[in-house]
């Protein structure tokens, strides 16, 4: 699978044996991104290539996190001495291959955040304002 930051300029490719995923929502991830939680796909480091390494933050004396310079999109979770790396989902060209199965970090989760599907849903190219900026901005909506 391949997959990279919103911009293009860290890319990678990667053996993925399964769909399974998992949601952390420890506090330093949700700060590391400002999500209440995220979901990473935990993979060995040595299946991963990159087309040019991302840029890693140490976020505390045990962990680094890879994100892009340029963009700021968070890429991966990496304890400095081991072997894997967790891959955010979401940087994934095609995220909708994995499946949670399960959560870390419970004492950190807003469990409000998990289950919303009873809240009220629009499709991104039913908000006409969006829509118009995109039109105006590239004749297009993003991908």
């Amino acid at each position: 699978m391949t997959g990279g930051c919103q911009c293009g300029a860290v890319r990678y490719t990667v053996q993925i044996d399964s769909d399974e995923a998992y949601l952390c929502h420890c506090r330093m991830c949700q700060r590391a991104t400002g999500g209440v939680s995220v979901a990473f796909r935990n993979v060995p480091k040595r299946l991963v290539t990159w087309t040019r390494e991302p840029d890693r933050y140490a976020s505390s004396p045990i962990a680094q996190r890879g994100f892009c310079a340029a963009c700021g999109t968070p890429l991966t979770f990496e304890f400095v001495d081991g072997e894997n790396l967790d891959l955010t989902v979401g940087s994934f060209d095609h995220p909708y291959r994995f499946r949670p199965t399960s959560h870390f970090g419970q004492e950190s989760w807003h469990e409000d955040w998990l289950d919303t599907r009873s809240l009220p849903a629009k499709r991104t190219d039913e908000h006409q304002p969006l829509v118009d900026r995109w039109m105006d901005a590239v004749g297009k909506l993003p991908d």
